[in-house]
C-alpha cells in the first residue's frame, strides 16, 4: 500500500493496483446470510489461508446488525488482512473504513459522488467505484477512481436492488478500450469463469460461490489456479 498512498498520481495509482492486486486475481466479498451459519471472521480467516488478496466486507443490507458490531468485525478483519497483506475495501461506509483504517471503500452509482468521497478518506485510501455500462466506465477515467467494478456480467439475486445483466460486450468494451484495474462482478462461479478469462477479465468477483463453500479455503484455491491458469 505504501507506493499507493503516496502519490495522487491516478495513473500510477491505478498501474501499481493492478500489477500488485487485481491481475489475475480472485476479489472476494463477505455475505453471513449466504455463509452457512459461520461468521465472517471465520470466512475471510479461510479466504486469507488460501491466498485471496483482496477482502471487500460488505453487511449494508443486513437489518439485524448494528454498526458498532460492523466496526468490532472491521476491526478484526483489518488486522487478519495485515498479516496476510490483503487489501481491506469496505463497502459504501467512508466512515466506517477511516474509522478501521481499511485500505479502502467501495461505492456505487447512487451513493455520494466519488470526488465528495476522495474528500472524506484522501489519498491515503483507495476507492472502487462500480459501473453498469460504457457510459459510467469511460466516466470513471476522467475521476479519482483507483479501480472500478463492471457488472453485473451474469444476473444475480444477492443484490435486491441489482441491475440487469450487462453481459460479456460489456467486459469486452473494458478490457480493450479502458486503462483501469477492473473487476467482474454478478453471478459469476466455477462454472463460468473460463469465459471471462477468455475475454480477458483482470480480476473476478465471486461471492455465493465462496461463501457458500462446504470448504472456502478449498474453494479458495481452485479458484485462484484457475484463475492464473496453474
Amino acid at each position: 500500500m505504501k507506493d499507493i498512498v503516496n502519490t495522487k498520481d491516478i495513473k500510477v495509482r491505478r498501474k501499481t493496483l493492478e500489477e500488485k492486486y487485481f491481475k489475475d486475481s480472485i476479489y472476494c466479498v463477505t455475505a453471513e446470510d449466504f455463509s452457512k451459519g459461520r461468521n465472517n471472521i471465520e470466512v475471510v480467516k479461510s479466504m486469507l489461508e488460501a491466498g485471496i488478496k483482496i477482502v471487500q466486507y460488505r453487511e449494508k443490507d443486513n437489518p439485524n446488525k448494528y454498526m458498532r458490531e460492523k466496526y468490532e468485525e472491521c476491526l478484526k478483519i483489518r488486522e487478519l488482512t495485515k498479516d496476510y497483506d490483503a487489501l481491506f475495501i469496505i463497502d459504501d461506509y467512508a466512515d466506517l473504513a477511516m474509522a478501521v483504517d481499511a485500505d479502502g471503500v467501495h461505492i456505487g452509482q447512487k451513493d455520494i459522488p466519488i470526488e465528495a468521497v476522495r474528500k472524506i478518506v484522501g489519498y491515503d485510501k483507495i476507492i472502487g467505484l462500480s459501473t453498469t455500462n460504457e457510459k459510467e466506465a469511460l466516466e470513471s477515467i476522467n475521476t479519482s477512481a483507483d479501480y472500478i467494478g463492471i457488472g453485473p456480467i451474469f444476473s444475480t439475486n444477492t443484490k435486491p436492488d441489482a441491475n440487469e445483466s450487462t453481459g460479456i460486450d460489456y467486459l469486452d468494451y473494458v478490457a480493450n478500450n479502458l486503462d483501469v484495474p477492473f473487476v467482474c462482478i454478478g453471478g459469476i462461479k466455477l462454472n463460468n469463469m473460463d469465459l471471462l478469462i477468455e475475454h480477458k477479465a483482470m480480476s473476478l468477483c465471486m461471492l455465493t460461490e465462496i461463501v457458500s463453500s462446504e470448504d472456502i479455503k478449498a474453494k479458495c484455491e481452485l479458484l485462484i489456479k484457475k484463475m492464473k491458469r496453474l
